[in-house]
């Protein structure tokens, strides 16, 4: 990124490479940070209140797999063992938040949306199913 020495960083006699790798652990915990505030398992630093956003968790965990298939081959053991034991506590932290969400948020949408399933000429209430099916799809994900 710039053409600076080693007597021009702030911390002299440190290697480019513990630099480098200095600087991808604090990504990682910047990004792991960030995640557990969306899954309110951190409160936020602004209001002090845990502010639950699953989809915005997903995105920074979906971020970190990027990261681990992008580099994958090319990080020291310490680095990877960084990423995959983050990775496992986010994904274990989101299944969690998941779970936890209130009954009554997953209720009215699984409700509406079998209502929207529904046609109005009476079909039957197999239908119902299957869209309960998708919802709980919506939130599963491989790891």
């Amino acid at each position: 990124m710039s053409d600076r020495t080693a007597a021009d960083s702030p911390a002299h006699g440190v290697s480019g490479d513990d630099m480098a790798s200095a600087l991808f652990a604090q990504l990682i915990l910047q990004q792991s940070n960030l995640a557990l505030i969306l899954l309110g398992r951190t409160p936020n630093p602004e209001t002090g209140q845990a502010t639950p956003n699953l989809e915005g968790a997903r995105m920074l965990i979906d971020q970190l797999e990027m990261i681990e298939t992008k580099t994958r081959g090319n990080l020291t053991k310490d680095e990877e063992a960084l990423l995959r034991q983050t990775l496992m506590g986010l994904r274990m932290a989101f299944v969690e938040a998941v779970e936890k969400q209130p009954a009554a948020k997953a209720g009215a949408g699984e409700s509406s949306s079998a209502a929207a399933a529904t046609p109005s000429s009476g079909a039957p209430a197999a239908e119902a199913p299957p869209a309960a099916e998708e919802s709980h799809k919506k939130f599963s994900k491989k790891y």
